[in-house]
């Protein structure tokens, strides 16, 4: 199994390599792929320096499986190149995530649609991720109407330059901005670019890639995304309306049986999700589990994830897994 990450210089890149090695994932070649100003230098896997290759050196080594982080252009360009080789790609970037014609894949939730065909698969963005992974099983019980989400969204999720930013800031530094307004002691309700709509993409995303995923276009979503000065896992607060009534005891148990999905609500000793929990882990976290009094049918709900690990590289291996013991690369 020859498996090769490009973008593996940047943060999701580093986290995939991190949980490969965690994970014990059956590769036997791992090829460390970045840009040509990364060419040469060395990377660690398992106690062994790998050297970086270029994406043409890469699709001439025809791996079996290709983990794109490297943004959406570099993956327009090259990942069908790759898929005309042989190569199965798991995508984690935007460039494919609403294509009619590619997969768009919370393991979990929908892998069983995935077959041998599939040479280019799209990973969701990170805060739809948690999202659906909350709200899938009660969608299947109690079949969703409207959801009403606001995302309190880490500077991870931007890059190395919005970590930096903040860390400068904190300490008083000037230096590179990669937000227009300061970041730390301020929250900004601008994550992406804004659409015709007034609507940022990172909100469009939600509502996209949620109806996509749980195959149904009746759901009717809306969104407000606000960046926080946190370093690290996305907090979501999420109103959801269903068509028929539940039972507080039976959603909490619904999620409680989940698989990647932990509830943390107790209320009587203040345990709800919060990021500095959830960082480093791969669960989605649930808490602040209550009934809307305002409005029939729904349900609040507080959910944390590691935007890096479920919201990125982990979501994106488990695809790979799956793949592998399902014969289908």
């Amino acid at each position: 199994m020859k498996v090769a990450i490009v973008g593996a210089t940047g943060m999701v890149g580093n986290v995939m390599l991190k949980v490969l090695e965690e994970r014990n994932f059956p590769v036997d070649e791992l090829l460390l792929v970045a840009s040509e100003r990364s060419v040469g230098k060395k990377m660690k896997f398992k106690g062994k320096d790998l050297e970086i290759i270029s994406i043409p050196t890469a699709l001439e080594l025809r791996p079996n499986i290709a983990l794109f982080s490297a943004g959406g252009a570099t993956s327009q360009v090259w990942a069908p190149k790759f898929a005309e080789g042989g190569t199965t790609v798991i995508d984690n970037s935007s460039a494919w995530r609403m294509d009619l014609t590619k997969k768009l894949v919370v393991p979990e939730i929908n892998a069983h649609q995935l077959n041998k065909t599939d040479k280019i698969i799209a990973n969701p963005n990170c805060s739809t991720i948690q999202m659906v992974m909350a709200l899938a099983p009660l969608h299947k019980k109690y079949k969703i109407k409207r959801i009403v989400v606001s995302t309190y969204q880490s500077v991870s999720g931007t890059g190395v330059k919005a970590v930096e930013q903040m860390e400068n800031e904190i300490v008083g530094k000037n230096g590179e901005m990669a937000y227009p307004y300061p970041i730390h002691k301020n929250a900004i309700p601008h994550c992406d670019v804004f659409e015709e709509n007034g609507y940022t993409k990172e909100e469009m995303k939600l509502v996209r890639e949620t109806q996509k995923i749980l195959d149904d276009r009746t759901i009717a979503v809306t969104a407000t995304a606000v960046r926080i000065p946190t370093a690290g896992g996305h907090s979501e607060s999420i109103n959801v309306e269903f068509e028929n009534d539940f039972n507080l005891s039976d959603v909490r148990h619904l999620l409680n049986e989940t698989e990647g999905v932990t509830v943390q609500d107790n209320l009587d000793v203040n345990v709800y999700p919060m990021p500095m929990y959830a960082n480093g882990k791969d669960d989605v976290f649930v808490g602040r589990i209550r009934r809307d009094g305002s409005q029939p049918n729904s349900l609040n709900l507080w959910v944390v994830s590691d935007n890096l690990r479920k919201g990125a590289a982990t979501n994106t291996i488990q695809i790979a897994e799956y793949l592998i013991k399902n014969g289908l690369v």
